[in-house]
C-alpha cells in the first residue's frame, strides 16, 4: 500500500512545533566530567510532557559563542555517549535520551523495549511526534547555554538521529543546517511492501496484524512520518549520507529522502552497513563547519 503527501502535513508539523516553541523552557545544569578535548556538563530539561529528559553538554575549554549542534540519538532508549561520533571538535554539543533515563543510560535494543509502533494508530499520538518536541526544546536549551552562538546551531545523527535532525531542519528556526547520516523513516510505503523481518521495523508489521483496520491506519499515520515527506520542507542546508551496504535504511530510502530535499544539499556513499563510519566525523564537521561560519 502506497501513500501521497497529506495535505495538512504542514499544518500537522507546524501545530507540533509552535507547542514546542512556546512550552516553558526549565532546565538544570551540573558539571560531570571530562574528555581529552571537552568538558562535559549533565543536563536536565522539563520534556513537552512535563517529564524529567536527562542528556550531556559537551563544550571546548574557555568556549565563548561557539557553532554548536543538537546531536539525536539513534533508535533506541540508551543515550548517546560524547565520544568521537557524539562531539566535534571547537564545537558545543548537547544530547538527550527520550525515555527518561540518565544522562548516559546504556541499553541494548530489545523488540520488547522497542516504540516504533506506540501510539502509531493515530498521527497525534505517535510517539515520535513528542519525541520531535524534545528534539526541539533540546535545541532552545542548547540556544540557552553561555558557550553558544545562538545563530550557529546545526543538528545531527544517524538513522533514527539522522531523520529527526530533517525534521528539526524543516520546522525548527533555530537549526540552521544539518548532516543527517543514513536518516531513517524515508518512504517506509516502499519498505513495508516487502518482506519485512528485522527488527524493529516489524515492530510495525507486528502492530498491524494487531489492530483493526491496522494496515490502512498505520499507513495513514506513517505517512505524516515520512522523512521523505518532510524533508520537502527543509530548506537548510543538509549533508545526507547512505550505506551501500544498508539492510536497515536501504539506499533507495536514504536517496528518495535526499532528492526531496529543496535546499543546498550533498549526497555521500559509505561503502557501508548500517553503522557509524569513521569518515562521519570530518564530513560532518567540515558541513558545519561551511554552513555555521564564523561571524568573526
Amino acid at each position: 500500500m502506497s501513500y501521497s503527501i497529506p495535505e495538512d502535513l504542514g499544518a500537522f508539523w507546524a501545530e507540533a512545533a509552535a507547542e514546542a516553541h512556546a512550552a516553558p523552557l526549565d532546565y538544570h545544569r551540573s558539571r560531570s566530567e571530562s574528555t581529552p578535548i571537552h568538558h562535559v556538563d549533565r543536563v536536565q530539561f522539563r520534556g513537552i510532557d512535563g517529564g524529567v529528559r536527562h542528556g550531556w553538554i559537551a563544550h571546548p575549554e574557555g568556549a565563548q559563542r561557539e557553532r554548536s549542534t543538537l546531536w539525536v540519538p539513534p533508535y533506541g532508549r540508551e543515550s548517546l555517549l560524547p565520544n568521537e561520533y557524539g562531539t566535534r571538535e571547537g564545537m558545543v554539543s548537547l544530547s538527550l535520551n527520550f525515555f527518561g533515563h540518565e544522562s548516559f543510560h546504556q541499553e541494548k535494543y530489545t523488540p520488547a523495549r522497542g516504540y516504533f509502533a506506540e501510539g502509531i494508530d493515530e498521527p497525534s499520538h505517535y510517539i515520535f511526534r513528542r519525541m520531535f518536541q524534545d528534539a526541539y526544546l533540546a535545541v532552545r536549551v542548547l540556544q540557552a547555554q553561555p558557550e553558544v552562538d545562538e545563530g550557529r546551531i546545526g543538528a545531527m545523527g544517524m538513522s533514527q538521529g539522522g531523520g529527526i535532525s530533517i525534521w528539526l531542519g524543516a520546522f525548527c528556526p533555530i537549526v540552521k543546517a544539518v548532516a543527517a547520516d543514513m536518516p531513517f523513516f524515508g518512504r517506509l510505503d516502499w519498505a513495508l511492501s516487502k518482506t519485512a523481518y528485522r527488527y524493529p521495523l516489524k515492530e510495525i508489521i507486528d502492530a498491524m496484524e494487531s489492530i483493526p483496520m491496522g494496515r490502512e491506519r498505520i499507513m495513514h499515520t506513517v505517512s505524516y512520518f515520512d522523512t521523505a515527506h518532510i524533508a520537502t520542507l527543509c530548506q537548510v542546508p543538509t549533508l545526507v549520507s547512505l550505506g551501500e551496504k544498508d539492510p536497515a535504511v536501504r539506499p533507495e530510502q536514504a536517496e528518495a529522502i535526499f532528492e526531496a530535499i529543496p535546499g543546498t544539499k550533498t549526497l555521500l556513499r559509505y561503502d557501508w552497513g548500517h553503522d557509524w563510519h569513521p569518515d562521519m566525523i570530518k564530513n560532518n564537521r567540515d558541513w558545519l563547519e561551511r554552513f555555521l561560519p564564523s561571524s568573526a
